[in-house]
């Protein structure tokens, strides 16, 4: 599958990949939305193509929909963690 550059070249899909990285955390869509400061559609487009790149997966429980990273998420979450510090230095 191809994956689109242009998805990770904006601050929001950046800080929700970085931010499910934090596997500390139980992680639904609302939570993550008021994590990065993103509203809950922009937020939930941006978890259906992630989903599609095969980067989260989502697991119903109840009512609610987790999120958990794949190890290509993971991968993905760790190398733009060292852009970010690079940038940031």
């Amino acid at each position: 599958m191809h994956m689109e550059p242009s998805l990770f070249l904006h601050e929001k899909p950046v800080r929700a990949i970085v931010a499910l990285s934090d596997t500390k955390r139980t992680w639904y869509a609302h939570l993550l939305s008021k994590e990065i400061d993103c509203s809950y559609a922009h937020l939930a487009k941006v978890l259906d193509q992630f989903e599609e790149n095969g980067l989260v997966e989502f697991h119903k429980e109840g009512r609610v929909k987790l999120l958990s990273m794949t190890k290509k998420g993971e991968e993905l979450a760790h190398d733009l963690e060292t852009v970010l510090m690079r940038l940031s230095k």
